[in-house]
C-alpha cells in the first residue's frame, strides 16, 4: 500500500479503471471484475462522471452506478478508495463552483455513498478562475463530501498556479495527479514534472498504463484484435511498438510474468508514482494485470530505452 500524496488514502499498486463498467462491460461482468479484484488485494477504483457518456443510448454515469450497486450489494464501501471526476460531462461541463456541487451530488447518488475518497477536475478549464474552482473543492472537502483532491490532464504550469493559490487561500490542496503516461509515452510526463510532483507531494496515477491494451501483448504484427479500443493502438503498431513487446517478452519469461504486469512494474518504479491505472472488461484479463514482478534495475534501464 501507498498513499497517495499528502493524503491519508492507502491505495494497492494497481488501481482498477472503471471505464469499461457499462460501455464494454456489462454489469454482470463489471461485477465479476470487481470481485475479482478485490479478492486479489485492490482496494482502489477510478471511474468519472462522463463514463460511458458515449456508448449509444448511455447519458454518463453508468460506470458509477454499476460502481455504487456492487458496493451496496457486497457491503464493503468503508474498505474500498473511490476516485471519480468532474467537467467532461455533456450535462455537467466545466469547472465552476455551481457546476461542481451539482455534479458532485449527482455522483455520491449514483454511487450510493455520502463521500469520495478522491475527487477529480477531469480536465483543466480556463474560462473558470482557479480560485473559483478551488474554493468549491475545498468546501467539499469541508463539508465532509470529500476527503482528498485531484487534478487530472493539468500542465505543470497550471498545477503550480493551482498550488499557490490553495497556499495563499488556505483551501485544501490537489494531493494527485492523473494523466496519461506508459512505457511507450514517456514524453506524456517529462521526468522534470515527475519530480515537480514529488517535490510537491503530489501522487501520480497514470492512465493508459498498458498503452489502450497494446502492452499487453494481445496486438501483433498482422494479427486483427476485436476490442471497443483497437483504433486507439494504431500510432503503437511499429517497429518501436513490436521491439518493446519483444523486451517485455524477454522480461516477462525471466519472472514468469505477463507482459502487461512488466510494463505496469516499470510504471511504479517511475518516481512520483503512486499506482498506475488499468482496466478489465472481464474477469479473465485481470490475470494479466495483477502480478507484481520486481525488475532490476537493468531491466528497468532496458525497457526506458526501447519504449522511448
Amino acid at each position: 500500500m501507498k498513499n497517495i500524496g499528502s493524503s491519508d488514502l492507502a491505495v494497492s499498486s494497481l488501481c482498477l479503471g472503471g471505464n469499461p463498467f457499462g460501455w464494454g462491460a456489462t454489469r454482470e461482468e463489471s461485477f465479476e471484475v470487481l470481485d475479482k479484484y478485490v479478492a486479489a488485494g485492490g482496494n482502489f477504483i477510478d471511474t468519472a462522471d462522463v463514463y460511458s457518456q458515449w456508448k449509444p443510448g448511455n447519458v454518463g454515469g453508468e460506470s458509477e452506478t454499476i460502481i455504487g450497486s456492487w458496493m451496496n450489494s457486497r457491503k464493503n464501501r468503508d474498505h474500498m478508495v473511490i476516485a471519480t471526476k468532474v467537467a467532461m460531462l455533456d450535462t455537467r461541463k466545466g469547472l465552476s463552483a455551481s457546476n461542481i456541487a451539482g455534479a458532485l451530488d449527482d455522483s455520491l447518488a449514483r454511487l450510493g455513498t455520502d463521500y469520495i475518497d478522491l475527487y477529480y477536475a477531469h480536465q483543466d478549464d480556463q474560462e473558470t478562475p482557479l480560485v473559483e474552482t478551488l474554493g468549491a473543492f475545498d468546501a467539499a472537502v469541508n463539508g465532509g463530501k470529500v476527503r482528498a483532491l485531484g487534478a487530472s490532464n493539468y500542465s505543470q504550469e497550471r498545477l503550480q498556479e493551482a498550488l499557490n493559490i490553495s497556499k495563499e487561500s488556505g483551501f485544501a490542496p490537489y494531493v494527485a495527479l492523473q494523466t496519461w503516461f506508459n512505457l511507450l509515452d514517456q514524453d506524456r510526463l517529462p521526468t522534470s514534472y515527475r519530480s515537480f510532483c514529488v517535490a510537491n507531494n503530489i501522487g501520480v496515477l497514470p492512465f493508459y498504463g498498458v498503452a489502450r491494451g497494446f502492452l499487453t501483448g494481445k496486438y501483433r504484427p498482422g494479427i486483427t484484435v476485436e476490442s471497443v479500443r483497437a483504433s486507439g493502438v494504431e500510432s503503437y503498431a511499429n517497429d518501436r511498438g513490436w521491439n518493446t513487446l519483444d523486451k517485455l517478452e524477454e522480461i516477462g519469461k525471466a519472472h514468469g510474468a505477463p507482459i502487461a504486469s512488466v510494463a505496469l512494474a516499470w510504471l511504479r518504479a517511475q518516481e512520483s508514482i503512486v499506482a498506475p491505472i488499468a482496466s478489465a472488461r472481464i474477469a479473465s484479463q485481470l490475470d494479466d494485470l495483477l502480478p507484481t514482478p520486481q525488475l532490476t534495475d537493468q531491466e528497468l534501464a532496458a525497457l526506458t530505452k526501447v519504449g522511448a
